[in-house]
């Protein structure tokens, strides 16, 4: 029989939800990956998604940014169905950084950042010195003005990170999903990624990622989303939800939960075969 865990409320995680999904199933052809999935996007804090390989975070996300359509249940962006909603519409409100984002050959910095004014452009409204004073905060906020006239194919991989939140930035929204951004960082570059997310959270902004490394995950989140086969197994704030019972019916591990000697929130040991024959 599963455990019951804690679902954070409103005032614990953050203000009303401007983004929903409400009874979703999505899949890929015959095969479904999210089943009738409930889930809040507090707004003002940092969520990430977590759980075990397959069990359906990037699918989710893909479908709250609707990249993904669900053949059952809505995705409600500010009150609406994003389903329902023009493309440049939802890009004014949304910020997406998919996982592994390409830029074309010889493309710098500058230019890639100033296509997030694209749904902010058309025939009537051209480039203005509004969307250049857009384009100089967006890589001032993610550090990277001194980077401007740089391919990004020449850029380290936590930078190219910066400058792809930087684009979506650039889009004038404070509602930013990131699928696995720290992913094929190295440490030092994953936690300096991370700490640009915590400054935009400070700044105002709601932030939605995946991520695969559970004590980063809990140190840079107000509000955890734990997956498990296609559904939501709990919700809430790390030291509500992170326990060792969670950890080992949502991943099959086994481990000890501490206190983090550096933030207030968790800290997850992993025990291995061989030394859980030690204790």
């Amino acid at each position: 029989m599963a455990a019951e865990y804690v679902t954070g409320t409103e005032s614990e995680v953050g203000d009303a939800s401007r983004l929903e999904a409400r009874g979703v199933t999505v899949g890929y052809g015959s095969r479904i990956v999210i089943d009738h999935l409930d889930v809040a996007i507090p707004t003002g804090v940092v969520t990430t998604i977590i759980g075990p390989n397959g069990c359906g975070k990037s699918t989710l996300l893909r479908t709250l940014s609707r990249l993904l359509k669900p053949s059952k249940g809505t995705v409600v962006l500010d009150g609406e169905d994003i389903v329902k909603l023009k493309t440049r519409d939802v890009a004014k409100k949304l910020g997406l950084l998919p996982q592994g984002p390409v830029a074309p050959e010889g493309l710098t910095v500058a230019d890639l950042v100033a296509t997030g004014r694209h749904p902010h452009q058309s025939w009537v409204r051209q480039w203005s010195s509004d969307d250049a004073a857009v384009v100089a905060r967006a890589l001032a906020m993610t550090g990277v003005s001194d980077l401007a006239e740089r391919p990004v194919d020449a850029l380290s991989g936590g930078q190219r990170q910066r400058v792809w939140i930087s684009m979506t930035l650039a889009q004038g929204t404070d509602l930013l999903l990131l699928d696995e951004p720290t992913t094929y960082l190295d440490l030092a570059h994953a936690v300096d990624v991370l700490d640009l997310v915590d400054d935009l959270h400070e700044s105002g902004s709601t932030v939605v990622m995946v991520l695969h490394d559970l004590n980063l995950a809990t140190r840079y989140s107000d509000n955890l989303v734990v997956m498990r086969e296609g559904s939501v197994l709990a919700q809430g704030h790390p030291r509500d939800v992170i326990t060792a019972e969670l950890l080992h019916e949502a991943f099959g591990l086994r481990a000890r939960v501490v206190d983090d000697p550096v933030a207030d929130r968790p800290l997850i040991v992993p025990i291995g075969r061989n030394h859980a024959r030690r204790e």
